[in-house]
């Protein structure tokens, strides 16, 4: 039988960017919260040892255990779907900090286009521009009021960067200058803009100097050691929750951290929550932890498969399109091009996380699509963060991709080549959603999420567009050789492509089409905030952390006006 526990104010499951951000603001304000983490404890000096890239990159090892939990996956719904067995696409976190421990550093803000992409995508191009199928909706907030949130994220990593000039108007700079440039960033700045192309310093949250953000927690200044995504910074000069948010609630006294506690169940009643279940997995016990706020902070997968496993909220139905939670599951895509040089040689195993350039000419509504069978885009990219020597062996085509001649190709060309790749935002479909699996379970008896997802004609037509863009660019570059990514195929849920997946549990202003508003909260359970990425209605072409910060902050403040009030915040 499980123990019942003390009641708390507020109980955040999972403890990564958006659990660390809800436990620092609620415990500065002077409410009780309990911070549930199914993965283990780690700091810095956990990460000491982490220049290991067998271990670390290639083996997974901070990364969740899918012979424990993990999802099944299959293209249509007329498919049985399977386990992931092996991590692949994307790579799920496990452990304090979330996946904000093993990220790049990317932080950007999405485009003003995005929070209105349905009334902004009519009013210009008319209503047969969204086809059958395809549910967009616009998210119930606009980027000027999500803009200070922004602002506040910003400044608690210590971002460094340079405004986007095709982007949403900024209430002040970044808090730490630009990241250096290297030869190849520069060849692709200089190139952009003799396209008269917009080019910008990529937003990161590896940081280009000290920095002591607004709670006075200090970062360093990054080294470049390219050993950033899938890996923690044994330095302290990667924002991430374990070196910002989390040290400034568990300052404040009124936080407490609670490691190896996998949440199996929210409790609920009478359209309110009452608490969690939990099971202890070191000791197996299992206990109810009480709370007056529940609040979901773990990765999409888990907030929606929570909801789903509860009974709170209604399940998506793809039939008739009824019911929200597991609807608009939306992922991206990664056009692009690969340039060979004879001739040039380039510093590649060096580098962070998040060094590079950005072009955002092709992103969001940033150029007219009247003539074009798609909408949206996405941010192009050049950037360096490290070639590490397993994972990276690129070769002209035609080489064999074993032996002698492809040995000698892959030193020759380890420093020869540049990428030039595209983050393709991600429109929501009727077909792409989540759900309860029917057959198969995770080691403690609870359903697997299963996902059903593949690439649409829309995605399938973007992506021709951008890659026609890269080749161009890589062109006037100077590379010998350009090859680009090619087209879409069906998508596989195998080959690492990002780890950007979005959607499930999504915001807007209509309970009817929304599972929250935008403060996060539960139309259907106002004591219960869902705060992450499972909440974008759409991907844009971006990573989706800066947003999900932003959201957190924004989410924070309504749980603290719920503290004193109750009821719906919108």
């Amino acid at each position: 039988m499980a123990k019942t526990l003390p009641k708390v104010d507020v109980l955040t499951v999972g403890v990564g960017w958006a659990g660390g951000i809800i436990a620092a603001e609620c415990a500065k304000n002077g409410l009780n919260v309990v911070g549930l983490e199914r993965g283990g404890n780690r700091n810095t000096e956990d990460f000491s040892m982490i220049h290991d890239e067998l271990r670390y990159a290639i083996r997974y090892d901070l990364m969740q255990d899918v012979s424990k939990e993990t999802i099944t996956f299959r293209n249509k719904l007329d498919q049985r779907a399977l386990p992931m067995r092996q991590l692949g696409s994307f790579l799920l976190g496990a452990g304090v900090g979330g996946s904000g421990v093993h990220w790049n550093g990317h932080t950007f803000r999405f485009l003003p286009y995005d929070f209105e992409i349905k009334s902004k995508t009519i009013a210009k191009y008319g209503k047969s521009k969204i086809k059958d199928g395809y549910m967009l909706q616009d998210w119930g907030i606009t980027y000027d009021e999500l803009e200070p949130y922004y602002d506040t994220f910003e400044k608690t990593c210590g971002i460094s960067g340079e405004p986007n000039p095709l982007g949403g108007k900024r209430s002040s700079d970044y808090p730490t200058p630009p990241m250096k440039n290297t030869v190849m960033t520069n060849k692709f700045r200089d190139t952009a803009k003799k396209l008269n192309l917009h080019p910008f310093s990529l937003p990161s949250a590896n940081i280009s100097e000290t920095y002591t953000n607004p709670d006075g927690e200090t970062l360093n200044a990054c080294q470049y050691c390219a050993f950033c995504e899938r890996f923690g910074c044994e330095y302290g000069a990667k924002s991430s929750p374990n070196v910002t948010v989390i040290p400034t609630a568990m300052k404040t006294g009124n936080f407490e951290l609670r490691t190896h506690a996998n949440v199996i169940e929210i409790i609920h009643e009478g359209g309110k929550a009452t608490g969690v279940k939990y099971i202890d997995t070191l000791q197996g016990e299992e206990f109810i932890q009480p709370a007056d706020v529940v609040v979901l902070t773990s990765y999409v997968m888990n907030n929606a498969k929570l909801l789903l496993v509860s009974k709170l909220g209604k399940p998506y139905d793809p039939k008739t399109g009824k019911g929200v939670i597991g609807k608009n599951y939306c992922y991206q895509m990664n056009p692009g091009s690969t340039g060979f040089f004879e001739k040039e040689r380039f510093n590649s195993y060096m580098g962070a996380g998040a060094l590079g350039q950005v072009v955002d000419d092709f992103n969001g509504d940033n150029f007219d699509h009247s003539n074009l069978d798609f909408i949206h885009g996405g941010s192009f990219v050049v950037s360096q963060s490290g070639f590490r020597p397993i994972a990276s062996n690129p070769v002209p085509p035609g080489t064999p991709l074993w032996g002698k001649e492809f040995k000698e190709k892959s030193i020759k060309y380890y420093t020869r080549t540049i990428d030039a790749w595209f983050q393709g935002s991600s429109m929501p479909h009727q077909n792409n959603y989540l759900d309860l699996d029917p057959t198969f379970k995770d080691a403690y008896g609870v359903p697997l999420l299963r996902m059903t997802y593949n690439f649409t004609d829309q995605d399938r037509k973007l992506n021709d567009y951008l890659n026609k863009q890269s080749d161009k660019v890589m062109k006037e570059m100077g590379a010998d050789t350009v090859v680009n990514y090619g087209k879409l195929v069906d998508y596989n849920i195998v080959p690492y492509q990002t780890t950007h997946n979005v959607g499930g549990v999504i915001m807007g202003d209509d309970p009817n089409i929304s599972a929250v508003n935008n403060y996060s909260q539960m139309w259907d359970a106002d004591n219960v905030f869902v705060v992450g990425a499972s909440a974008f209605p759409h991907n844009s072409g971006y990573n989706p952390t800066g947003t999900l910060g932003a959201l957190a902050y924004r989410a924070a403040e309504g749980i603290v006006k719920y503290s004193k009030s109750g009821g719906q915040l919108v």
